[in-house]
């Protein structure tokens, strides 16, 4: 095996974090309704307690992921991950009532949280310049594969346990755990982990060595370099000062725009909003596959493209389809205009998503902190994606709910609120965003204006 062959493997390995990530995301939504009918929740409960508490057990993990992940090894913290979704799955899947239902939720959403910090942050670490952005959306690639899967497995699963499917659809999640967890004990350390927290060098030169660095004492001088302009950042306050400024805002708002496009309402909400389309519940749940297919299929553009045509150009590109798609999908519930001309617009939103804010947040993230900043930076974006994921997903129920909802016979609003935040992604972006192709991720630091000590 070469050095970029391996360099894949360990990125793909970390990047099976994001395929848990997606599959525990989205696998709820095969069981909303069931759930909703066994337990007969009532819209406040069963959008905290059911269908968001994951998402909130994900904004613990993002929020305190970056300490641990700085202070015991990336390696450690991803196979931790795994047994949290192992955990999960069977516990989701057995649970005998609401509260250990979303006990075991918040457990599962944990373990999305982390993910989300390190696994991006470990795939940075250990690619080359030229092949980062593709390598780091590989975590968004299996995100979306996981997506797809998960919305294959609640359709294929319909039948299989009678009134106990959505057990079913819960439960299956614990075998790719089980596999990753496995996997992650073969892959090595990150180099630059291992010399900004361990001062590890002959470590860290072999693991650059087999991972394919021609000048490794000339990568070690610069990880080292870095370091030290970067030796103030061991806190939270010293995180959030004046120095920082520039790429916390630039998280902050990539991870902002990212949920209030409402990807995530979508697809945690698909079958319900497309049986509010008039289709039968069978119908919407097949067509939610067709939704994760062409996630699927235009992350692949998306990957394609990353280190060619760049980040920002894919977030115009994807800002433009949001725009377009929401203001269409707000005209088909308002006008009525039909399942068929909804869905069409449904996944024109999905393939803008894939190809812009999709491919381009983890990698984006990644690439703007300082090495010993890194994980502290992926957990404040982590954090304020999966806040913002948290109450919309809280919130919708009591607009969408078909009975009580206060949108129930209006909810083009809650798409004609989204294109207009895509409106203002699309200002940012050409204004504030800045171009990372190609680039080191010491000198992206100098880039920002972070290389000096103010």
């Amino acid at each position: 095996m070469n050095a970029r062959q391996y360099t894949l493997l360990n990125a793909v390995v970390a990047a099976m974090a994001g395929f848990l990530f997606g599959f525990d995301t989205v696998v709820i939504s095969g069981a909303n309704q069931p759930i909703k009918e066994l337990w007969n929740t009532n819209p406040w409960f069963h959008g905290f307690f059911i269908m968001s508490m994951a998402l909130w057990g994900t904004v613990l993990g993002a929020l305190f992921g970056g300490g641990p992940t700085e202070k015991y090894g990336r390696k450690k913290i991803l196979f931790w991950i795994g047994v949290l979704y192992f955990v999960s799955a069977l516990g989701s899947a057995l649970a005998p009532d609401p509260y250990s239902f979303s006990f075991f939720r918040f457990i599962g959403g944990i373990g999305v949280g982390v993910s989300s910090v390190v696994a991006p942050t470990y795939i940075a670490e250990i690619s080359t310049s030229a092949l980062r952005g593709r390598l780091v959306a590989l975590y968004q690639f299996n995100i979306v594969f996981g997506i797809l899967v998960a919305f294959l497995s609640n359709y294929f699963l319909i039948g299989v346990g009678g009134d106990n499917d959505w057990r079913w659809m819960l439960g299956v999640e614990a075998i790719p755990a089980l596999v990753y967890t496995l996997l992650v004990l073969r892959i090595p350390e990150s180099p630059r982990w291992l010399i900004s927290r361990k001062n590890d060098l002959a470590r860290a030169k072999q693991v650059l060595i087999d991972l394919g660095t021609t000048d490794t004492e000339k990568a070690i001088q610069e990880i080292t370099e870095s370091n030290k302009i970067d030796s103030g950042n061991d806190s939270l306050k010293e995180f959030f000062s004046k120095r920082l400024i520039k790429p916390i805002a630039l998280a902050f708002f990539i991870a902002f725009f990212n949920q209030l496009s409402g990807i995530n309402f979508i697809l945690y909400y698909a079958p319900e909003i497309l049986e509010r389309a008039g289709l039968a519940a069978k119908d919407s749940l097949f067509n939610s596959i067709a939704i994760g297919g062409i996630n699927l299929i235009f992350t692949f553009v998306g990957l394609y493209l990353i280190d060619r045509t760049g980040r920002k150009n894919l977030m115009i590109l994807g800002s433009l389809g949001y725009i377009i798609s929401l203001s269409m999908v707000a005209y088909a519930f308002y006008f009525k205009s039909g399942e068929l001309f909804l869905m069409f617009f449904l996944l024109l939103f999905i393939a803008a998503h894939a190809v812009g804010q999709g491919a381009v947040i983890w990698v984006f993230i990644s690439e703007i902190f300082p090495n010993k900043s890194r994980a502290l930076g992926q957990s404040f974006g982590a954090s304020v994606h999966w806040v913002f994921a948290a109450i919309i997903t809280l919130l919708m129920p009591v607009f969408l709910d078909a009975n009580e909802g206060l949108l129930k016979d209006d909810p083009w609003v809650i798409f004609a609120f989204f294109a207009f935040m895509m409106t203002l992604q699309l200002i940012w972006v050409l204004l504030r965003f800045p171009e990372t192709k190609g680039v080191s991720l010491e000198e992206i630091q100098k880039r920002l204006g972070i290389s000096q000590v103010s």
